[in-house]
């Protein structure tokens, strides 16, 4: 028998839900006050309105018609529009409920069946049930939603559930036992920024391929699921960002407007990568500065992180439509010798073994493209790298002598330091003008700023330009 689904109008949650909610069912919204379950609902009616031609109805016993349509109007939903097109209807039952069980259910059923509603919204469950007089009247109204309102006149309905507190146990009653889906929203402090978070507890029917998401208020409401890359279909090259007085841009305008405007000119950049964060991840991130840089005719002198050969390097730049001619040019890589390796224009080998020397040789290159670009340069500099072969003493003389020469000959300097090194962390982070971390949870890719502070923000993936490019949304 097919699956049939009513879509959710949030975005990114479908996708985890295989096309949406189980048509003709009863789901349970769950949540403490202020969590976003008004938002979640008002999205469920509103897009299934716009985008299904589904009518719906909204039952509210804590909220006045008025107060729902201004507060929804901030979030570009316009429910006096679809209200006046007969496509809804807000059942204001704030007094009515003290009237009893038997009255709440006609006016809710015939509201139902005169609009012929597919999608009905009871706001909330927890304060009809403080009318509930008997046991049995909480049963009554349960059954009564499920037989008459979902599988008889077909319509998905969405139960909206007050929790006390935001504790990890969570107790649902007689509506969870005969709900076909439970989901709660829950607000957490995650690096002491705001965290929101979406838990699916059942979907009958319904595979599922993760249970956990993050999501925001930002703009409406938003649901991520897991990271996902994603393959460009039709490449481009990269199309420059334009820097300001005062600020080199990231490449990414997502992230320029994250940091207020990009890296200062001049300044050392703490990208600080947390535990099982992959390679194409902060890549994602950092790679877009290099394109800026070589796009616009300036040098770009890498020292890979561990585990990250030149070969990488070059498939990124490539990647950004920098050509064969701009890489030999433009783009150093510092290599540690080995046997076998087949030397580029682009790339320079050192040996590790006097400190000075090779640091000297860093700055002839520096000097080489800077003399024949007539601009500054990027550094990005991987940290363990330089830990592995000069030691954490040895890396911080050689880090902190070069963001003074960075600032000296305003380029820019990009550390990156992976995890393993909490101490190394904190004195670079005294060092640099900027600080980014990016971490991961329940499978999301979050970045936030440390210097300047910023909140959480979910890292995804972005492709419509013909080239990966990092697109951030802030959690409110």
């Amino acid at each position: 028998m097919e699956r049939r689904v009513v879509p959710t109008g949030v975005e990114g949650l479908d996708v985890v839900l295989g096309g949406g909610f189980p048509e003709k069912r009863l789901i349970v919204l769950a949540g403490c006050p202020g969590v976003g379950k008004t938002i979640f609902s008002a999205h469920f009616l509103y897009r299934g309105c716009v985008d299904c031609g589904d009518e719906g109805v909204y039952v509210s016993f804590a909220e006045s018609k008025e107060a729902f349509y201004e507060n929804m109007e901030d979030f570009g939903l316009d429910f006096k529009k679809l209200e006046t097109k007969g496509k809804f209807r807000f059942l204001d039952l704030l007094t009515v409920k003290e009237e009893g069980v038997p009255a709440v259910i006609e006016l809710i059923l015939k509201e139902v069946a005169d609009l012929g509603a597919k999608r009905l919204v009871i706001d909330s469950f927890s304060a009809l049930a403080q009318a509930f007089k008997e046991p049995h009247e909480m049963r009554v109204f349960l059954h009564t939603v499920l037989s008459k309102i979902c599988r008889f006149q077909g319509c998905t309905t969405l139960l909206i559930v007050e929790n006390a507190s935001e504790n990890d146990k969570v107790v649902f009653g007689a509506e969870g036992f005969v709900a076909d889906g439970l989901i709660r929203l829950k607000r957490k402090s995650l690096e002491h920024r705001l965290l929101r978070e979406l838990e699916i507890f059942k979907m009958r029917g319904t595979p599922l391929s993760e249970t956990l998401l993050v999501f925001t208020l930002k703009d409406g409401f938003k649901a991520f699921p897991s990271f996902k890359a994603k393959l460009v279909d039709n490449p481009q090259r990269f199309q420059p960002q334009p820097d300001t007085r005062g600020f080199y841009s990231t490449g990414s305008p997502s992230l320029d407007v994250v940091l207020g405007g990009g890296y200062p000119r001049g300044s050392a950049v703490l990208i600080e990568i947390g535990e099982n964060v992959s390679t194409l991840q902060y890549h994602l991130l950092t790679v877009p500065t290099a394109w800026n840089f070589a796009t616009q005719g300036r040098g770009v002198i890498i020292i890979p992180s561990a585990g990250v050969d030149y070969k990488v390097i070059r498939q990124k730049a490539e990647e950004g439509g920098i050509t064969s001619d701009e890489i030999n040019s433009l783009l150093r890589i510092f290599v540690k010798e080995h046997p076998g390796i087949k030397l580029e224009p682009y790339i320079v080998t050192f040996k590790g073994e006097n400190m000075s020397e090779e640091y000297a040789k860093y700055l002839m290159v520096e000097r080489e493209l800077m003399e024949r670009t007539g601009q500054p340069v990027l550094h990005v500099t991987g940290a363990d790298t330089l830990i592995g072969t000069i030691g954490l003493k040895g890396t911080l003389s050689v880090l902190k002598t070069d963001a003074t020469w960075i600032r000296e000959t305003e380029g820019l300097g990009i550390i990156l330091l992976k995890p393993g090194y909490p101490k190394m962390a904190k004195i670079l982070s005294s060092i640099a003008d900027i600080h980014v971390k990016i971490i991961r949870e329940h499978g999301k890719i979050l970045v936030y700023g440390v210097k300047p502070r910023t909140n959480l923000h979910v890292l995804e993936m972005d492709t419509s330009k013909g080239y990966p490019m990092p697109k951030l949304t802030q959690i409110i």
